[in-house]
């Protein structure tokens, strides 16, 4: 058969490049939808996610997925895209070793070369900063025990807890209704100047507005602080939102974005 000459083409790499988010989340994530609803058009989100672990929903998941060279690993394979943020997108894992280990956590992502690291649990808190939140209501799917780690991370951290709430799940949180979500909001809400909805695998952020409608204060989310404080450190943020959060405080300015 005879060859056919082939046209080599030079490539022109003029495309502009998006600014891009590392997203590492744990194995068992199900809402990933719920990212991209969150982020505007010009930036692109990068989801790896940690190795699985055969083990129910709890203090020793979450320590397991804390762990640092698991952690390292999964940022490593973000590096190519560069990613001007990384979101540790784990709000167990982010405070189960209190705020050493949630300090631990980002510094382990940055020295893996996946750019500024953003914790689910450190967003929680420059949240709360922005905000002026000065009593926090908490509402979990955890088990006793696990809410029980959240609440000493916050003590640590100087958060007035004035309500608690949990689910007492092992497991199945994706799965968890809009029904129990707003039961578990309104039982957290009680004193305090903010509802704070624990772990980016509990849906929340189609339901987050209507609930600070309802409640009259703000509602956050782990996925929601998390994406919030990415966004902002790389100067975007998502039109039309109508969240307190998004709202009142505004997208920052990044040296990196620059």
């Amino acid at each position: 058969m005879a060859s056919r000459p082939a046209l080599h083409i030079t490539p022109r790499l003029d495309r502009p490049r998006q600014v891009g988010i590392g997203v590492i989340a744990p194995y068992d994530l199900a809402l990933d939808r719920e990212l991209w609803d969150l982020t505007p058009a010009n930036v692109s989100v990068h989801i790896t996610r940690t190795a699985y672990l055969d083990v129910p929903v709890g203090v020793d998941q979450a320590a397991q997925l804390a762990d640092y060279a698991a952690t390292g690993a999964a940022a490593t394979t973000l590096r190519k895209l560069n990613p001007q943020a990384t979101v540790y997108l784990c709000t167990s894992g982010s405070f189960v070793g209190g705020l050493d280990g949630e300090a631990r956590v980002r510094a382990t992502i940055e020295d893996a070369g996946a750019g500024h690291a953003v914790t689910a649990s450190g967003a929680l808190l420059e949240a709360l900063r922005d905000l002026g939140i000065g009593r926090l209501g908490v509402g979990t799917p955890y088990d006793e025990a696990l809410t029980a780690s959240l609440e000493d991370f916050l003590d640590e951290s100087d958060v007035e807890l004035t309500s608690l709430a949990y689910l007492g799940l092992s497991g199945d949180i994706p799965w968890v209704g809009a029904d129990t979500v707003r039961e578990l909001a309104f039982a957290a809400a009680d004193g305090a100047d903010a509802v704070f909805l624990a772990c980016t695998n509990l849906p929340t952020v189609d339901m987050i507005a209507q609930l600070e409608h309802e409640l009259g204060k703000p509602v956050l989310s782990a996925t929601l602080v998390s994406m919030w404080s990415a966004l902002r450190y790389v100067g975007a943020a998502p039109q039309g939102r109508p969240e307190q959060l998004f709202t009142r405080t505004g997208p920052g300015v990044s040296e990196r974005a620059s």
